[in-house]
């Protein structure tokens, strides 16, 4: 397993993959663990997360070096990123013993009350794209439940994944409770199949999900999964066109566009389409592209060699299908996987990119006349993540909530991840929810009790 920096193009580390006697360890390990985890008073869980919490921002700045080198991400996001996690460690903390409480219901028994209990070892199939964040927000809530987890990260960032299993060590958590696996993708199947794994979470692309969830319906295992969106941005004439170009390149442009949640397709009322589109232009010129470990730097490279391949032919594939595409005017580094940000406009449903996802920094225009015709272009997609509204219209409000098929709908917001709120999509961007009370229970057994007297 090579990790490989995007920026530079040269190897970082080689690193060995887990042989079948290494991955056979590490299942034991997490099997044995569970059995005393499992009844670890959630006073003591809570207080390791705490420290957990600490340490992520005592560590902060390695770590964002690391995902920086490993997979481009600027170093200010990086850090940015850390924070997160780290706060997300203490909001769950403090709401573990209310959302891991007994729920008790009126009935004519003596009680009545359902109990989240533990279900064993969980295995977390993760990108790289949030290295850190992705695998905190999942294998926090599962180890406060009581579960023990194994990740399997993406194959390029092989140095975040160790990190992590050396960031829960170090915080004193149990040998046992959190695993790095480094293998490639296709042992996961069999580790599925593995009687002591007893659910996954999988961060990722459709086919990685759908391999994923194919595996655990065969042997009857939950799994959560969080996979691609093209999530709709609509802007209509009541909004605030300054803060709606502004949180549109927000929400498009992080990350060096590499998110589920970006804002693809951005979907624009004729009215001020015009207006909008030159003052988004603007904003995508003014971004400063180049060294991801420079503070400031705004976009780095995009993620790996094959990555890059795979956008420039989708861009120019749509190209020659009749797409406009406008470039940012940035001059590109000399070396590295860079891409310069971009629009695309004028496209039908006849083009291949129309019902795609870009994981990039390309945002697609659309103009439309009116809500109605906003909506069900929104809606005309197999996925399902998020969406955001910008209307200062009520009524426009409320019809984009009930219809837009979403897991999540920002009003006058870019989309993102909230450590308060549940997360999750529909359609084939996939199925559970992540935080919150509903993630923390995602790997429970929510078990029913009656005691008549």
């Amino acid at each position: 397993m090579k990790s490989l920096n995007p920026a530079t193009g040269e190897m970082i580390k080689e690193y060995t993959a887990l042989d079948a006697d290494g991955i056979e360890a590490a299942l034991l390990q997490a099997d044995m663990a569970f059995a005393d985890w499992s009844k670890t008073d959630l006073a003591v869980r809570v207080q390791l997360i705490r420290v957990l919490a600490d340490i992520l921002e005592q560590t902060a700045d390695a770590s964002a070096l690391l995902m920086s080198t490993e997979m481009g991400k600027t170093i200010t996001a990086g850090r940015a990123e850390v924070v997160k996690c780290a706060k997300y460690c203490r909001y769950t903390a403090d709401m573990a013993h209310a959302y891991l409480a007994d729920e008790h219901v009126q009935t004519e028994y003596k009680k009545s009350f359902t109990r989240p209990l533990p279900l064993g070892t969980i295995l977390l199939v993760m990108p790289w794209n949030f290295p850190f964040w992705q695998v905190i927000r999942v294998a926090v809530a599962a180890i406060l439940a009581g579960n023990t987890c194994l990740l399997k990260h993406a194959s390029n960032v092989p140095g975040c994944a160790l990190q992590l299993e050396d960031l829960f060590t170090k915080a004193g958590f149990p040998k046992g409770v959190f695993q790095t696996l480094l293998v490639g993708s296709s042992k996961v199947a069999a580790i599925l199949a593995d009687e002591r794994i007893m659910g996954a979470s999988v961060t990722g692309s459709e086919r990685a999900g759908s391999a994923v969830a194919s595996t655990c319906g065969k042997y009857i295992k939950p799994c959560v999964l969080e996979l691609g969106g093209a999530d709709p941005f609509i802007v209509m004439p009541s909004a605030d066109l300054t803060a709606a170009i502004d949180h549109a390149i927000t929400g498009r442009m992080r990350n060096n566009g590499q998110s589920c949640i970006a804002a693809k397709r951005l979907i624009i009322h004729a009215d001020i389409y015009d207006e909008f589109k030159a003052g988004f232009m603007a904003k995508v010129n003014a971004i400063k592209l180049g060294d991801p470990l420079d503070d400031n730097t705004d976009m780095g490279p995009i993620s790996s060699r094959r990555a890059l391949a795979e956008v420039t032919e989708q861009m120019a594939t749509a190209k020659n299908q009749g797409a406009t595409i406008t470039h940012g005017t940035q001059v590109l580094p000399d070396q590295g996987y860079y891409m310069r940000p971009a629009i695309i406009e004028d496209m039908t449903k006849a083009m291949d990119i129309y019902g795609q996802e870009i994981f990039a920094p390309a945002a697609m225009l659309f103009k439309v006349k009116d809500l109605d015709e906003a909506i069900a272009l929104a809606n005309d997609s197999q996925l399902g993540l998020g969406s955001v509204l910008f209307s200062n219209n009520e009524s426009e409000h409320e019809q984009a909530i009930n219809e837009l098929e979403a897991g999540s709908t920002f009003i006058n917001r870019f989309c993102s991840s909230d450590i308060r709120m549940p997360f999750g999509g529909i359609k084939r961007s996939g199925f559970g929810r992540e935080m919150a009370k509903q993630g923390l229970r995602e790997f429970t057994n929510l078990k029913t009790i009656i005691i008549a007297n």
